[in-house]
């Protein structure tokens, strides 16, 4: 049974969809602790604006998934390559369109990059969603209206 109380790892993400990169940074977190707490940015169906409000150097406009979907791709990939369950080994928490963490001094926490090589670098839900398009199992993007520009480095409020 997933503990509450227990140090856990968090995932934040839009996941559109979940891929093989993914699930090894899963795996990796999921090795610290033994739990992870996955989260969902609440992002699906946002098209034509940038979902990330221009805080990064990618322009977030692709979001075809819904949180149902995200979530059946996320607990079915993870069942099937590891076994792991949900509410034991993680859990899902859908959150709002999050797009910037910030800390102060001596949180209690760490951020954590964990190097994967370069083939898992290299997997992109961009490039996951072109080929679906490209096969027919995913309808074609509308032509992005991008409200922000993204600056790197984040947004020039």
């Amino acid at each position: 049974m997933f503990d509450w109380k227990k140090p856990t790892v968090q995932m934040l993400g839009r996941w559109q969809p979940w891929h093989e990169g993914h699930r090894e940074l899963f795996k990796r977190c999921h090795a610290i602790t033994g739990q992870v707490c996955i989260q969902i940015r609440d992002v699906g169906g946002i098209i034509g604006t940038d979902a990330g409000a221009g805080r990064t150097d990618t322009v977030q406009t692709d979001n075809p998934f819904d949180l149902e979907t995200v979530k059946a791709n996320i607990t079915g990939d993870l069942f099937v390559n590891g076994g792991f369950i949900e509410d034991e080994d993680y859990i899902i928490m859908l959150v709002p369109n999050i797009v910037d963490i910030s800390y102060g001094r001596g949180v209690g926490y760490s951020f954590t990059e964990h190097d994967l090589g370069a083939r898992i670098h290299d997997i992109s839900a961009t490039k996951i969603r072109a080929k679906m398009r490209e096969e027919g199992t995913l309808e074609k993007a509308e032509t992005p209206d991008v409200d922000h520009v993204a600056v790197l480095g984040g947004a020039t409020d």
